[in-house]
């Protein structure tokens, strides 16, 4: 059974890197899709993992633990790639004059 492992380290790291440098680049193009295509393939990867820990043969007991630490590991690659999309949503909001799509958290960029 394939499982995509990001709980090993390099992977991970690897991973944080690709998402810090898509965010950068989504703030300096002032593009919030850039954000939005993220958040929904770190959606998609969490999906995955669920589907493999419920559909989990026997003969594959053993993969459990690993199978709940990428999980935790999705649900922090999920948080992080919804707040960069709505900062970035924020800043593409303000350099072109639109209406964010949710302005909730006005409060919390003004402080970064």
């Amino acid at each position: 059974m394939f499982i995509f492992d990001i709980s090993n380290p390099l992977t991970l790291i690897l991973m944080l890197a690709a998402t810090v440098l898509l965010i950068f680049l989504a703030q300096e193009v002032k593009k919030s899709y850039i954000g939005a295509i993220i958040l929904f393939v770190y959606l998609v990867v969490l999906i995955m993992h669920v589907a493999q820990i419920s559909t989990l043969s026997e003969e594959y007991r053993y993969m459990i633990t690993t199978l709940s630490r990428c999980i935790a590991i999705d649900f922090v690659f999920v948080l992080i790639s919804f707040f960069s999309y709505l900062w970035v949503d924020d800043i593409e909001a303000k350099a072109t004059g639109k209406k964010s799509i949710d302005n909730s958290l006005d409060w919390f960029w003004k402080k970064i």
